[in-house]
């Protein structure tokens, strides 16, 4: 087995830790000891896309996450830019979303605007594939929020919502988050670089 201490850690550190690892050594066993919970579940993903079986504890203020190799010899698994369930796009757009209001006049004008922008996403069409949020913008994503039923509505339609786990862990919200998948920073990247179009706000 070996064990990779991730503690203290930014993201997207412990993961970029964790596939050196698997790259270098491919061990049958990978545990990986992480401080947060957003840690928690990035490196378990990766594990996860990596052909390992998952699973993992709380041990004290840590998280021990594990990762077993299935039937193969934890080779990566090809995972599709697109979800075959999302139909077939001409293209797809990626919106990066990182505040959650628009311009720098009246606060309360770039709440609504953010909200009607958030509102009027569906009008992409089959082209819209990711939607990123990062710093503030992740209060978007929260039971409070009041775009909080369109997220679900586009993420239930085969759209994938990000949301920072360092972003959430910052405002103390990661309890809060209803909408999305926790992320890293390297997910967001890779993203990016298969988006045909990335627009941010």
């Amino acid at each position: 087995m070996k064990e990779i201490d991730a503690r203290n850690r930014a993201c997207p550190a412990p993961v970029l830790m964790t596939r050196e690892v698997i790259e270098s050594e491919k061990p049958e066993v990978v545990k990986v000891i992480v401080d947060n919970d957003a840690s928690r579940q990035n490196v378990g993903r990766f594990l996860a896309s990596m052909a390992y079986t998952v699973s993992d504890e709380k041990i004290g203020e840590d998280y021990y996450v594990t990762g077993t190799c299935g039937p193969d010899d934890g080779t990566p698994v090809e995972i599709p830019a697109a979800d075959p369930s999302m139909g077939i796009r001409e293209s797809k757009i990626l919106v990066m979303v990182p505040t959650d209001r628009i311009g720098y006049g009246d606060a309360s004008l770039g709440l609504k605007l953010m909200a009607n922008f958030i509102r009027t996403l569906p009008e992409f069409g089959p082209d819209l594939w990711r939607v990123v949020f990062v710093n503030n913008g992740v209060k978007l994503t929260i039971e409070s929020a009041e775009v909080v039923d369109i997220l679900e509505d586009l993420e239930k339609g085969g759209v994938k919502i990000m949301v920072c786990g360092t972003c959430l862990a910052h405002y103390g919200i990661s309890a809060m988050k209803r909408v999305g998948e926790t992320t890293n920073m390297l997910d967001i990247i890779t993203a990016m670089q298969l988006a045909d179009k990335v627009i941010s706000m």
